[in-house]
């Protein structure tokens, strides 16, 4: 057995892995509104997710490809696979410990910060391809912004439209519709994130030259980690639905029905443009959004400036740590 094929095998291995966990640590920023109100039971909302995950990740390929050639070119790495299994092994020990500690961290974060340190420890600066990292990096920053817009923006026009409206009734309408927006949000949710996985896989093959330049995302890997982030979602994700369902504000299900909107159109939007974003930054940013709408002494922003503060560590952080894994790799490899 040739030691390229036991590294393509690793990186398939630990890069479903890595799609498992960001199953269950993600579930939470696709289902947490509605299970804070109420509008589906714990067990009922995981199942959902899953199954509007699994639906999602296999409808969509653009974002794979733009995270298996847009960051660094698999063919012109030197120990390209071993590139991509340090970055997997950064990416996968920071969700377990943001998991861990309840802190809804970006998994698209850690996952590019670990490729671009692993190929920066691997070649030095010469090994990003600058443009397209840029553009993935402009994504990662512009769509938090643009979801804390959108849902103060879609709460607003929510007080005008039900001002008048009957608190009581109105809620529980806006309770029954949670459960339409929250299966939008979590097939939202699988159109980009299960793709970070299949674009590794991708990259792995090409730079092990089981696949040509221009080849596409092979259905196996689409399949593979589709299941891969349904069985995740199907874990659930207690600590971080928690902290996105009821410590960023108090939720009630007009504020959650906003909340889905917004997130679920600005990962679509994403999705569509073929760029990896977010979906922690992207649903817990509109919450935010919709809380400053509702009412700004509303939004607990100690708890929005400590998941601030793990956003923007995230990336040097995993960078660093995927370095370091890449060097003693090398030490085997």
């Amino acid at each position: 057995m040739s030691g390229i094929f036991i590294l393509t095998a690793l990186i398939v291995i630990f890069a479903l892995a890595f799609d498992f966990i960001n199953g269950f640590h993600d579930t939470a920023n696709s289902i947490a509104t509605a299970v804070s109100t109420k509008a589906l039971k714990p067990r009922h909302a995981i199942m959902l997710a899953a199954v509007m995950n699994f639906v999602g990740a296999m409808t969509f390929t653009g974002v794979a490809k733009s995270i298996s050639k847009d960051i660094v070119d698999p063919f012109t790495l030197q120990n390209g696979s071993v590139v991509i299994l340090a970055a997997l092994l950064s990416a996968i020990a920071w969700n377990l410990l943001t998991w861990y500690y309840g802190i809804p961290s970006s998994s698209s974060h850690a996952i590019i910060g670990s490729i671009a340190g692993a190929a920066l420890a691997a070649e030095g600066f010469n090994a990003l391809n600058y443009s397209g990292f840029l553009k993935i990096i402009q994504a990662l920053l512009l769509s938090p912004v643009l979801a804390f817009v959108v849902g103060f923006i879609i709460y607003s026009i929510f007080k005008v439209v039900f001002k008048n409206a009957n608190l009581a009734k109105t809620n529980k309408r806006f309770r029954y519709m949670q459960i339409a927006t929250a299966a939008l949000q979590s097939y939202s949710h699988g159109t980009n994130d299960a793709q970070k996985a299949m674009g590794i896989i991708t990259m792995g093959l090409i730079a092990n030259g089981y696949l040509g330049a221009n080849a596409d995302v092979p259905f196996w890997v689409q399949f593979a980690c589709a299941l891969a982030m349904g069985l995740g979602t199907s874990v659930g994700g207690w600590k971080i639905i928690k902290t996105v369902g009821g410590k960023i504000m108090k939720i009630r299900p007009i504020n959650g029905v906003a909340a889905d909107l917004t997130g679920a159109a600005v990962i679509f939007g994403a999705t569509f443009m073929h760029v990896p974003v977010s979906t922690t930054h992207v649903i817990s940013s509109g919450i935010l959004g919709v809380g400053a709408s509702h009412r700004l002494k509303g939004v607990k922003w100690d708890t929005a400036q400590r998941m601030l503060i793990t956003w923007v560590i995230t990336l040097p952080i995993t960078a660093l740590l995927a370095a370091v894994i890449y060097f003693i790799l090398n030490l085997f490899f």
